[in-house]
């Protein structure tokens, strides 16, 4: 793989990792409740989630799946379930910081929060599209396999970087949170936000083959 096409790779890829969606979105509320350390760790679960999506593209299926509209429905309404079903879980959380009676925000186990990441990052068929979509502009077809390891550890690396900025930003935002009030602004505005992103993909269309 060339020099001056990882040049235009790794900005184009990095501004993929920071925009904000449900996973970003996820991290920042992370790094508010927990810290920078526990929303990091927590976050292998989406890498570990991508890392099989990249898998799945690399060997092909990946465009299989951007192709079929069945296979993408199926991801696709199963993905925007999961975070509408999380955005009420947000919601609804105020009442158990009501009943604590205390300004600090509940915590979650750390494996709860992996687990979470995982299912938002794998229920995304977006991920696949942008794999199916993105990366083949910039493999060596003479090196497919090898140059797609490379651009998908570069992907997952840019990544971590993006889950580290959301989850300090979260852990500035937090010093503000503490307060019961505002710690029930943030989960009706984190849920809020989340159904908004379910909605979202329950209407993303399919790619054209």
């Amino acid at each position: 793989m060339s020099l001056d096409t990882l040049l235009v790779f790794i900005p184009a890829c990095f501004a993929l990792n920071m925009t904000f969606g449900p996973s970003n979105l996820l991290a920042l509320t992370n790094g508010v409740r927990e810290g920078v350390a526990i929303a990091a760790t927590a976050a292998l679960g989406r890498i570990v989630a991508y890392a099989i999506l990249i898998a799945i593209t690399g060997i092909g299926l990946g465009a299989l799946l951007a192709a079929s509209a069945m296979a993408f429905s199926v991801v696709k309404w199963a993905g925007a379930a999961y975070l509408v079903w999380l955005g009420i879980k947000l919601v609804r959380s105020h009442a158990q910081l009501s009943d604590a009676n205390e300004g600090a925000m509940p915590h979650r186990p750390l494996a709860s929060l992996a687990r979470q990441e995982f299912l938002v990052g794998i229920g995304n068929p977006k991920a696949i599209v942008i794999f199916t979509a993105f990366f083949p502009q910039f493999v060596a077809p003479d090196r497919y396999l090898e140059s797609f390891a490379i651009l998908g550890a570069l992907f997952l690396t840019f990544e971590m970087c993006a889950v580290a900025a959301y989850a300090f930003a979260g852990k500035h935002l937090g010093a503000y949170a503490q307060h019961p009030k505002a710690a029930r602004w943030l989960n009706r505005t984190s849920g809020s936000m989340m159904i908004g992103f379910g909605l979202l993909l329950a209407f993303a269309r399919r790619p054209a083959a």
